[in-house]
């Protein structure tokens, strides 16, 4: 399945679906922050996911974390909320779907690092190279609030 994110496009198709969604920023001991290269669109991002009836917010960022990175996280803050009406992802299965984020930190407790098939590549990245990989500014917004150390989460 392949997926198409639009932001502020008056071309954007309609969406169908609501889905509420959890990311993590899960960085190692030198700071680096793990990030993945997804299947369905080969874009950067943060592992995450939509929540499942029986999940809570944090246990989807740490089910997703597992599931497309191999890696048993523990969350131990939260980067924010992300809200955006603009952004509308749109599946080749016909969902359309607005998305509810909830970004948390997270560190590494176990596990071993594995590709899933939602992720082609995995890799610890420096802050410093964040601006060379290619993916969607929505990512790009969570990752740049993140190292900006805010005194509170960010709500949008």
């Amino acid at each position: 399945m392949t997926r198409r994110e639009f932001y502020d496009d008056p071309d954007a198709p309609e969406p169908n679906s609501l889905v509420v969604a959890a990311s993590a920023v899960i960085t190692d001991a030198e700071g680096r922050i793990l990030l993945q290269r997804r299947t369905d669109n080969g874009l950067w991002a943060l592992p995450g996911g939509g929540m499942e009836m029986t999940d809570s917010l944090p246990g989807t960022a740490v089910r997703e974390a597992k599931e497309e990175t191999g890696l048993d996280v523990e969350i131990t803050g939260l980067v924010g909320t992300y809200t955006d009406p603009r952004h509308i992802i749109a599946y080749s299965d016909g969902e359309v779907r607005r998305q509810f984020n909830v970004c948390f930190t997270a560190r590494v407790v176990g596990g071993e690092l594995a590709l899933s098939n939602e992720s082609e590549e995995l890799r610890f990245v420096a802050p410093e190279d964040i601006d060379a990989l290619s993916m969607h500014h929505t990512q790009r917004l969570r990752l740049t609030h993140f190292l900006e150390r805010r005194a509170t989460p960010y709500l949008g």
